[in-house]
This record gives structure tokens, C-alpha cells and sequence, in this order.
């Protein structure tokens, strides 16, 4: 096959984007010929307005007809995606895929049940049948309503943009993963292998209700993660650091790409050192950043709405209680600028605010959607997401973090005679309905003395997250936040955690590789 024999003849945007309107598409492209893909003949950018525009006529109709068997709300969730992302590793780029999506949710909500149909065809016709469809699964409830005329609102915004995703050119974005696989290497011959994934996104979003809400969005997201692989003597350790915002291009002037490299391939050449960790009952310092994961796991999601009016979360019914030591204060904020888990409004239109669940150990409130706030006769709280158009949203954290406190993080190191070191969790489980959890740490260290000794590996966490919470006795002043993908009900959205250096003194268990 000849080089120029890909496509008959060069096709524009345009011409590409209309292929994936079909329904869907996505391209995984070897390295030769991914340029040819991502670069179009004479355009740099993806065109706008790729959302197939229904106007307001339109969606009220397909709310009419979502709401024919009766009902009290109808949503009509209209969404389009647009992605890069690269693969890189053993020095080359390993595949390069992008991809396009769009499509449609229909939700009605009659009386105690919920109707859910969606579209990855945006005719008028399909999404009249997906209508249909909600309407028929939530009949025979609910009190019937009218659709109210749409009004088209603008809400705050959350996200700069300085550079758009579309205007920058694909070899820029191959250029930045093969500078941070030379920054790893670079930082100690004992690396030996690097993964690098780089993944961007435009996600036009258009939010539609029986209420008259009529909300529109475009949200640009950039996930870099550099994962650094160390060998020596038999041993081996993979070192991660991964960062993310809703953000332009100008990301990379914030985050360095060689820094977050160097940042991996650190981790990895520390634990090579690492020893066999004990086991037992002892205080943990938590460091600040990504160690706020367990705080997010362990506590957060007990905090959702719908566990709360389900009755499954060991916190349901306690507001205005003590659940926690007087050092913590929790907060959900959708609000905070170009977080990972910031958006101008949740996924059915509530706008982004900042929730304090926990203050000074009081639990005072909840995170909330429209369905959860209505059961328990609150307020939503912005906190309605979804994975996509195919899912129906639920209570979900944003940015999630405990707030500052007093104490320098070297003094909460120093007050520690013996103890663990946390920088780093890696995988682990938790029930909500108790707050048990078990979770996996990648990089820890003894503490002896009032001094970090050791590395050691092997070590779990185990213990309840009330009783965590209950027995924090110092907080730092560090506060620092890092990105991650929560998963819930089968369903995954982008969150960021956060909390300053945190030491618990008892109730964590930790299990370690030591006999």
C-alpha cells in the first residue's frame, strides 16, 4: 500500500468529524501514520458547534414527550467528546488514539422511580424514541407536569482557558511525552523502563429540563501521568506521579513536564532501599496531596446523598454530631479554579459551590443531586455527575480535601517516636455502609525518633474511617491537592483529593510484609 492510499483523496475535519457523527468513533493509530490523522490537510483545530443543535422548540418537545405518562421532571443531557491520547514507552510512541463521541440522556423522575434511556444518535427522531422509552420504565407515578419555556442561563465560570486544546498542533503533544521519558531516565541509570500516558479532552456538554433550565458548557480537560520502573539487585519498584486540571495547553507552564518525571523516578529509586514492613497498631502520618485518598475513600463516600437517604452510610442521620476530631474540617468544593474535579455545573445544571461536610469534627452536611437532596428535603449541592451520556447522573465528590491546621509538618514528624510515614497509597477497597477499609501503600517510610529512618514496602492500612477521623491529633499547614478517577455504581469521573500532613494516632492497623 502506498503511502498517499490511507484515503482516496485528503480529508478535512470537517469531512472526518462527520463520519464519527454516525454514532461514534474512535482511531488507534500506529506512530507512522498517526500525523496524518491527527493533522488534517490546511486546518490546525477542530471545528466548533460539532453538537448537533437542537433548538429550544426541539428539546421542549422531546421534554413533553418524556413526561406523556406522567412524571414530575424530565432532563434532557446532550453531550459531544473530543480526545487525544498517547502511549508512550520503551522510548517510542507506542499508539495514539483520536477519538470522537456524542450523544444523548433522557431521564424522568416519577414519584420514587427513575427512567433512563440515552442516544449516540442525535436525529430528532431517535431521541423522541429514547423518550419514549424513559417514559414508559418511570409511568405510572408522579403528578404530572408541564414543561416550562426554556430560558437559556449563564452561570459562573470555574475555567480559564488561555490556549485552546484544538489549536495546538499533535507534535507538540508528542514532543512533551518524549521530554519527560528523557527527564526520567536521565535522573539515575537504575531507571529502566518508563510509561508515559498523555490524554486531553474537549466535552461540550447541553443541559435541558421540565423546569425551564437550559444550560450550555465546554469543558477542556489534560490528564498527564509518568509511571518511572527501577531495578536493582533483583528488586524492582514502579515509581508514579500523575497531574491533571480542566486547563488549556498552558497546563505545561504550571506543570513541567520533566519535574513530574523526576518526581517518578524518585519514588522509584527510593523504594529500591525499601525493607520488609512491620506490623501492628501505630500512629501514621499521612503526608499531604494524594495521601487526602483515604480521606475521600474511607470517609467521602460514606458522605453521598444517596447512601445517606438509603439509609446504608454509617454517617446517615448525624448531622449536627461529632464524628470526628475537633482538628478536621472536610470540604467538597466544585468551585475551586481548573480543578480536576471543578465544572461550572454538575451534570443536571446545579451550580458548582463549595460544601463543608465536616467542621470542627460536627458533621454538617452531605453531598447532594437533585434526587438526593429531594428525598432527604435539602438543598442540592452541585454534586450530581455522570461518566456520560449513557449514565444517569448520582452524588458524587468534586475536590474533596481536610482543610489546613496549625502544625508545621516536620514538628508533626518530630512528635512522632515511632511510627509510619505515608507518601503514597496505591490501590484498596472500602464498605460505606461501615467505613472499614484496606488499602495498599506504595511509599512509606519508619519513623524513629522523630526522624524518617527507613523505606519500607509490603505495609497496608486497615481500620474505619470514623475512628480515623476521631483519633487525628495533628494537622498540618501544608495543604496540597492531586488528581485521581473515582469509581462508584460502575461509573468513573475525575475528582481531585487533597489534605495538608495529617497524624493519626491509633485505630489504624498496619499489616506488613515483615515475619
Amino acid at each position: 500500500m502506498g503511502k498517499d492510499s490511507l484515503f482516496e483523496k485528503p480529508l478535512t475535519r470537517r469531512d472526518f468529524i462527520s463520519y464519527g457523527m454516525k454514532g461514534g468513533v474512535v482511531l488507534i493509530a500506529t506512530p507512522t501514520i498517526a500525523s496524518r490523522l491527527f493533522t488534517f490537510p490546511g486546518e490546525k483545530t477542530l471545528e466548533e458547534g460539532t453538537i448537533r443543535a437542537l433548538d429550544e422548540a426541539e428539546m421542549k418537545r422531546l421534554l413533553s414527550v418524556a413526561l406523556a405518562n406522567g412524571g414530575d421532571f424530565a432532563e434532557l443531557y446532550l453531550e459531544n467528546r473530543r480526545n487525544t491520547s498517547i502511549r508512550f514507552e520503551e522510548g517510542k510512541v507506542k499508539s495514539a488514539n483520536f477519538g470522537i463521541s456524542q450523544g444523548a440522556g433522557i431521564r424522568v423522575v416519577s414519584g420514587n422511580k427513575v427512567g433512563y434511556a440515552y442516544s449516540d444518535d442525535l436525529s430528532f427522531e431517535k431521541l423522541k424514541e429514547a423518550a419514549k422509552i424513559a417514559s414508559y420504565i418511570a409511568r405510572g407515578g408522579g403528578s404530572g407536569v408541564e414543561v416550562a419555556s426554556l430560558v437559556e442561563k449563564k452561570l459562573p465560570s470555574y475555567i480559564t482557558v488561555k490556549v485552546p486544546l484544538e489549536s495546538v498542533v499533535d507534535d507538540r503533544k508528542f514532543e512533551l511525552v518524549a521530554k519527560a521519558d528523557k527527564a526520567a531516565r536521565a535522573y539515575d541509570s537504575r531507571i529502566i523502563q518508563v510509561y508515559i500516558d498523555y490524554y486531553d479532552e474537549v466535552r461540550e456538554r447541553t443541559i435541558a429540563n421540565s423546569r425551564g433550565l437550559l444550560v450550555r458548557s465546554k469543558l477542556p480537560l489534560i490528564w498527564f501521568v509518568v509511571q518511572a520502573l527501577s531495578f536493582k539487585d533483583g528488586k524492582r519498584h514502579m515509581g508514579r506521579k500523575r497531574v491533571s486540571e480542566h486547563s488549556g495547553f498552558e497546563f505545561f507552564n504550571k506543570y513541567k513536564v520533566e519535574e513530574v518525571a523526576k518526581e517518578a523516578a524518585r519514588e522509584a529509586i527510593a523504594m529500591l532501599e525499601a525493607r520488609e514492613a512491620p506490623a501492628g497498631e501505630m500512629p501514621v502520618v499521612m503526608a499531604n496531596g494524594w495521601g487526602g485518598v483515604l480521606v475521600h475513600e474511607a470517609v467521602g463516600h460514606g458522605l453521598e446523598g444517596d447512601g445517606i437517604y438509603r439509609n446504608t452510610s454509617i454517617y446517615a442521620g448525624k448531622i449536627g454530631k461529632k464524628v470526628a476530631s475537633p482538628l478536621v474540617t472536610l470540604i467538597d468544593d466544585g468551585t475551586l479554579p481548573n480543578y480536576r474535579g471543578t465544572t461550572d455545573f454538575d451534570d443536571e445544571g446545579t451550580p458548582g459551590e463549595r460544601t463543608v461536610l465536616i467542621e470542627n469534627g460536627v458533621l454538617r452536611g452531605y453531598m447532594h443531586d437533585l434526587i438526593s437532596a429531594k428525598m432527604l428535603k435539602m438543598k442540592p449541592t452541585g454534586s450530581g455527575r455522570r461518566q456520560s451520556f449513557r449514565y444517569y447522573p448520582i452524588p458524587r465528590m468534586r475536590n474533596t480535601f481536610l482543610a489546613n491546621g496549625k502544625h508545621h509538618p516536620e514538628e508533626i514528624i518530630r512528635a512522632t517516636k515511632k511510627g509510619l510515614f505515608v507518601r503514597a497509597l496505591s490501590g484498596g477497597s472500602v464498605n460505606p455502609a461501615t467505613g472499614q477499609f484496606n488499602f495498599d501503600v506504595r511509599e512509606a517510610y519508619i519513623i524513629e525518633n522523630g526522624k524518617i529512618a527507613y523505606p519500607v514496602r509490603g505495609a497496608t492500612l486497615i481500620g474505619r474511617g470514623f475512628d480515623v477521623l476521631s483519633n487525628v491529633d495533628m494537622v498540618g499547614n501544608d495543604l496540597a491537592f492531586a488528581p485521581g478517577n473515582c469509581g462508584k455504581g460502575g461509573q468513573w469521573v475525575e475528582v481531585t483529593v487533597g489534605q495538608p500532613t495529617v497524624r493519626v494516632a491509633k485505630s489504624i492497623k498496619v499489616g506488613g510484609s515483615r515475619r
